[in-house]
C-alpha cells in the first residue's frame, strides 16, 4: 500500500529529526527497497551531527566498504566542537544549577526582570543567552535532546519575543520533548507556540500559512500520543478557521488525521461528523484516500457496498501509517459500528443476515457483537430473535449539547475580530520566519 503513504508529503514539513522515527517505521514495514531506505536515511544524516548513526547506516548500507575519511574527520570537528562549546558554556550552566536561581527560573513570569536579577547575582550577560542557545542547537543538531530541551527552555525565558532565536528556540523546544515522548509537556509547548503564531507574530499572511502548516503536522506526534488529543485535533483542526483554512490550502493530506480522530472519537463523533463530511466533500477533487472515501460512501453516497470495500482497505491504510497504527483496532470497531448505525437509520429494521453480510462477518459473530454494545449503553437498539430482526430506536442529540456545540466557536471568532481590528489601527509586529526546522 506505498500509494497511500504519505511521508514524503510530511517530510516537507518536518524537522529532519523527526522524520528518523517515520522512516524507521517504514523500514519495519518493508514498504519500500531497504537500500533505498538506509540511503535515505544517509542523506537526511548529513547534515546533523549524529556521525556515529552515519556511520552505522553507511556500514548497513555498504558493507564491504571502510567508513568515508569525510566522517571520520566530521567526527573529530564535532567532538572538537563539543568541547569548545562545553568551555563557553560551564559558567553558564553552573549558574543555572544555583537553587535560588532555579527558583526564581520556576516563579517568574517576567524574563526582563529575571536577566536582572541574573546579572546583579550572578553577573550574567546578554552574550550567555546567545552561547546557550548556539550550545542547545547544538545538542539538539548531536540527538541530545533532553540536554537541548533543557537548555532552550533557559533561552526561551530569557529572551525577549522579538529576538530573532526566540521562536526558533520554541520550535527546537517542541522537537525536542516530541523526540523524547515527554508527550504532556509537549502539548504545553505545542499551545505556547500556537498563542504565538495566532497572536501575529510575524508579517504576512504567506509567512502565517506558512508557520501554521508546520505546526499542523508537529502537532500530530502529540495529538495521537496524548490522551486528549482526539478531542483536541478536531477543535483545532476542524473549528479553528485558520487552521482548516491551512489544511485546505496547503495539505489536504491531513484530512486522513482527521477523519480517523472523528471516527474513534466516541463521545463527540455524532455531533461533529456532518461539519467533518462537508469539508470532506469540498476537498474531495485535491485529495481522497480510502479512510475519507469510506466517510463519502457511508455519508453522501449512502453506498453500504463501497464503504465495506473501502473499509477493508482503511485496515491497510491504517497498519502501514505512522500515525495511525496504534488506532486500527479503535477505528474498525466504530467503523463498523457507523455501518450499522447509518444502515439501520435507513431502514429502520434489518435482518442480522443482511447486516453480517455488510459488516464481513458470521451471523453469529455479527449478534454477538449488537448484543454487547446493546449491553454496554452503546447502541439504542433491540433484537427481534424470532424475525432475527434489529431495530434501531430514536436517537436524538440532546438540546444541551447542541447549545454547545453552536456557541463553541464564540470566544475564538471574538478573538479574531479583536486581532482584526488591532491590525485596521494599524499594529504591526516582526517578521520573521521561524528556521529551527528548516536549516
Amino acid at each position: 500500500m506505498a500509494e497511500f503513504d504519505l511521508t514524503s508529503r510530511m517530510g516537507q514539513y518536518l524537522d529532519r529529526h523527526l522524520v528518523f522515527p517515520l522512516l524507521e517505521f517504514l523500514s519495519v514495514k518493508a514498504l519500500y527497497d531497504e537500500k533505498e531506505m538506509l540511503k535515505g536515511k544517509l542523506d537526511l544524516l548529513s547534515n546533523t551531527n549524529m556521525v556515529d548513526f552515519a556511520m552505522d547506516v553507511h556500514k548497513n548500507l555498504y558493507p564491504d566498504q571502510d567508513v568515508p575519511q569525510t566522517l571520520k574527520m566530521k567526527r573529530q570537528d564535532v567532538v572538537a566542537q563539543l568541547k569548545t562549546l562545553q568551555a563557553e558554556t560551564e559558567l553558564i550552566t553552573k549558574i543555572f544549577e544555583d537553587p535560588e536561581v532555579v527558583r526564581q527560573m520556576q516563579s517568574s513570569r517576567d524574563g526582563r526582570q529575571l536577566f536582572e536579577f541574573l546579572s546583579k547575582e550572578h553577573g550574567f550577560e546578554s552574550r550567555y543567552v546567545d552561547t546557550l542557545y548556539q550550545y542547545a542547537k547544538f545538542q539538539y543538531e548531536c540527538g541530545n535532546y533532553s540536554g537541548a530541551a533543557e537548555y532552550l527552555y533557559f533561552v526561551r525565558v530569557l529572551l525577549p519575543s522579538t529576538d530573532p532565536h526566540f521562536l526558533d528556540a520554541v520550535w527546537g523546544k517542541l522537537a525536542s520533548e516530541i523526540l523524547m515522548q515527554n508527550w504532556e509537556t509537549a502539548l504545553d509547548d505545542l499551545t505556547k507556540l500556537k498563542d504565538i503564531i495566532d497572536g501575529s507574530a510575524f508579517g504576512s499572511a504567506l509567512h502565517n500559512l506558512q508557520q501554521r502548516t508546520w505546526l499542523i503536522h508537529w502537532s500530530l506526534f502529540v495529538f495521537f500520543n496524548h490522551p486528549k488529543g482526539r478531542d483536541l485535533i478536531i477543535d483545532m483542526f476542524l473549528y479553528q478557521p485558520l487552521y482548516l483554512n491551512a489544511i485546505q490550502t496547503t495539505c489536504p493530506h491531513i484530512l486522513r488525521y482527521l477523519t480517523t480522530a472523528v471516527v474513534t472519537n466516541k463521545s463527540r463523533r455524532r455531533t461533529v461528523m456532518k461539519d467533518l463530511v462537508k469539508v470532506i466533500q469540498q476537498e474531495s477533487y485535491t485529495y481522497k484516500d480510502p479512510i475519507t472515501e469510506f466517510i463519502e460512501c457511508l455519508y453522501v453516497n449512502f453506498d453500504f457496498d463501497g464503504a465495506q470495500k473501502k473499509l477493508r482497505e482503511c485496515e491497510e491504510v491504517l497498519i502501514n501509517d505512522f500515525f495511525l497504527v496504534a488506532c486500527l483496532d479503535d477505528f474498525i470497531e466504530n467503523a463498523r459500528l457507523l455501518i450499522f448505525e447509518t444502515f439501520c437509520r435507513i431502514h429502520e429494521c434489518i435482518s442480522i443476515n443482511m447486516l453480517a453480510e455488510k459488516l464481513n462477518m458470521t451471523v453469529e459473530d455479527a449478534e454477538r457483537w449488537i448484543v454487547n454494545l446493546i449491553r454496554n449503553a452503546r447502541l439504542d437498539a433491540k433484537i427481534d430473535s424470532k424475525l432475527g430482526h434489529v431495530v434501531m430506536g430514536t436517537q436524538a442529540v440532546s438540546p444541551y449539547q447542541q447549545v454547545i456545540e453552536k456557541t463553541k466557536g464564540l470566544a475564538f471568532r471574538s478573538q479574531m475580530l479583536a486581532m482584526n481590528i488591532e491590525k485596521k489601527l494599524g499594529i504591526k509586529t516582526g517578521d520573521n520566519v521561524p528556521q529551527w526546522g528548516q536549516e
